[in-house]
């Protein structure tokens, strides 16, 4: 498998505005050819993807979601451009995945940008605390807590968690699909989870 430098995935995400790990995917599969890779993506529709994130995305619905048992609520707004498409069963339908995945998976966060910076800095601590427990030496303490603060977004950032459907792709790259088949912008604005009984003392 070639090694695919970082400094080369950056630049195919300055260039394309694609994702990382689509950025990634397409340099592996072209063997490390950042202008084939830059097609591969253009053939994929994730370069027009990332170019349609600056219109504006003010239709779309809000969906909600009662899982059986009534135990779990989530009401989620998903936006798009026009209200055509807002009315589309492919975009209703992805608007209810959403909530389903919302429903499973217990998101925090639409994405890493929204997460607080005192709560990143909060789990770096903890992150640093659980390596110097395990006897890591310092010089190699700040990579781990890296890593695994990579896994923490995983955990709680919506986009970046694997669909629930099909975990082989994130929602981010779900959501990046529908875009380029669609022709849209769209963005998954905001959420809110119920679970009965949450935050009540026993």
């Amino acid at each position: 498998m070639t090694e695919i430098p970082a400094k080369l995935v950056k630049e195919l995400r300055e260039r394309t505005g694609a994702g990382m790990m689509d950025c990634k995917k397409a340099l592996m599969e072209t063997g490390g050819d950042i202008e084939k890779a830059i097609i591969y993506l253009r053939e994929k529709g994730l370069a027009a993807a990332a170019k349609r994130a600056g219109r504006v995305a003010a239709e779309g619905v809000i969906t909600a979601y009662i899982h059986p048992g009534n135990r779990v609520g989530v009401l989620v707004e998903v936006n798009c451009e026009t209200d055509f498409v807002a009315r589309t069963e492919e975009f209703r339908q992805f608007a209810h995945d959403i909530a389903l995945q919302i429903a499973a998976a217990k998101p925090e966060y639409v994405a890493r940008e929204d997460v607080p910076s005192e709560v990143i800095e909060r789990e770096k601590e903890i992150l640093r605390a659980q390596a110097r427990n395990e006897g890591k030496p310092e010089h190699v303490i700040e990579k781990m807590v890296e890593g695994r603060l990579e896994k923490f977004f995983k955990e709680v950032c919506l986009l970046e968690q694997p669909f629930i459907k099909n975990p082989e792709i994130t929602v981010r790259d779900l959501l990046n699909e529908l875009i380029a088949k669609i022709g849209e912008n769209i963005v998954i604005r905001r959420f809110t989870r119920y679970e009965l009984g949450e935050g009540l003392k026993s």
